[in-house]
């Protein structure tokens, strides 16, 4: 019997396949993009079902509001406490290496549009639907999250009478995760199209004059990763190898779409192979996935510098500090607003008196840093369902196994 090739090495295989072909056949990137763009079609398609099913399960399973409150402000306390380290980082790594030092560039004709982020009060009066179909068809997740937990308490509490209804959910449930297991069979050639595309259309013309930004941007990522997320995952008794190995599927389709939304599908069932509590994760997942943006921080901190040294703007420590304080809150006031990254990094300029031109600079190399961000955003959810569950002591890496030993036996 030969033995099968994971997926994660099949996706590998695919971004590696992309890469040589988006630099041999720079002029195909068009005919590259529809691979890419249906595989991320495809992992949006069953975003919502799961997300909704596996929740209304969880808190109808939970029945307890009391532990929902706890796990909520747990999950909150984490988020934004390595928001927070995250927004530092970027800060210190682009004071150390003066990513923008001594780079010209022109500026002259370049706009960008300002954003406003919404009044927190807003934010919190928009997680309740008016109507939660339409959340569902719109995807908004902190709505469908709302009306998924209600519906799930009012389920606990029907009793007896809601057994067939929970039953319905719970299958549901883990009929949307072999749905997406069948998904995640198309996964390497959709992460071939969309390396290729991607580096058809991001030559070493457009990355070189900008490279040393870049760089700045992943090593920030990377010693976030290094000295907040992996202390916390040997904290929880789980292996760094073990770990990564499990999550390298939904990272690798963070890396390659750029979209926390498109991995959140795979994400929730690697974690719970991981050992993750269902319910646990089935709510910070998918919270964190809409609020819990670490790697945006770093980004938000490195190209706040950047810009500002490119047209010689003094940073001093208050500015900073504005930095800091403005990428912990928009991350949360960006809730719905397309294109976060870049739109959040216009509320940090206005606030600290950059000039929005400066966003038309990055905006070239936006999807390289897009990948990093991404990735780190998608880490630090699921770190963030491992960290919970074992602060929740529900922690439980032999069930994980289990659980990963009943999906590769129905694969």
């Amino acid at each position: 019997m030969k033995a099968r090739i994971s997926l994660p090495t099949q996706m590998a295989i695919g971004m590696a396949l992309g890469i040589v072909a988006g630099m041999v056949a720079p002029d195909m990137g068009s005919t590259f993009k529809p691979l890419g763009q249906l595989f991320i079609n495809l992992i949006r398609m069953v975003v919502v079902p799961l997300v909704l099913c596996t929740i209304v399960a969880g808190s109808a399973s939970v029945g307890d509001i009391n532990k929902l409150g706890r796990v909520a402000s747990k999950t909150l306390i984490y988020y934004f406490g390595t928001t927070a380290v995250a927004v530092v980082l970027g800060l210190v790594f682009a004071n150390i290496f003066n990513p923008g030092e001594g780079l010209n560039i022109a500026t002259e004709g370049l706009k960008a549009k300002s954003a406003t982020p919404p009044k927190m009060v807003d934010v919190f009066l928009n997680i309740i639907p008016l109507n939660p179909i339409d959340a569902m068809g719109k995807g908004n997740m902190l709505q469908v999250i709302f009306f998924a937990m209600l519906f799930g308490f009012g389920l606990s509490a029907v009793g007896e009478r809601g057994k067939t209804v929970y039953a319905f959910f719970d299958g549901a449930a883990e009929t949307m995760i072999k749905v997406t297991n069948m998904v995640m069979i198309y996964a390497p050639v959709g992460v071939f199209g969309l390396i290729a595309f991607t580096v058809a259309n991001h030559g070493a013309s457009v990355l070189l004059p900008l490279i040393k930004v870049i760089g700045v941007m992943y090593v920030a990522c990377l010693v976030h990763v290094l000295v907040c997320y992996l202390p916390l995952v040997r904290v929880s008794g789980i292996t760094i190898g073990h770990f990564f190995k499990l999550l390298s599927a939904p990272l690798m389709i963070a890396f390659t779409t750029c979209s926390s939304a498109a991995a959140l599908a795979t994400n929730l069932i690697q974690c719970q192979k991981l050992g993750a509590s269902k319910p646990v994760a089935s709510f910070s997942l998918p919270l964190g996935n809409t609020i819990n943006m670490d790697g945006t921080a770093v980004y938000m901190g490195v190209v706040a510098i950047f810009v500002a040294e490119i047209y010689g703007i003094p940073m001093p420590f208050d500015k900073q500090f504005q930095v800091l304080a403005t990428g912990i809150l928009a991350s949360i006031g960006s809730v719905g607003v397309p294109g976060a990254g870049l739109i959040m990094s216009t509320i940090v300029f206005t606030q600290v008196g950059i000039p929005l031109e400066g966003i038309a600079i990055i905006a070239g190399i936006d999807r390289v840093m897009d990948m990093a961000r991404t990735t780190m955003n998608v880490l630090g959810d699921a770190t963030g369902a491992i960290v919970v569950s074992k602060w929740e002591g529900e922690l439980d890496p032999e069930a994980g196994a289990k659980f990963a030993a009943e999906q590769e036996g129905q694969a």
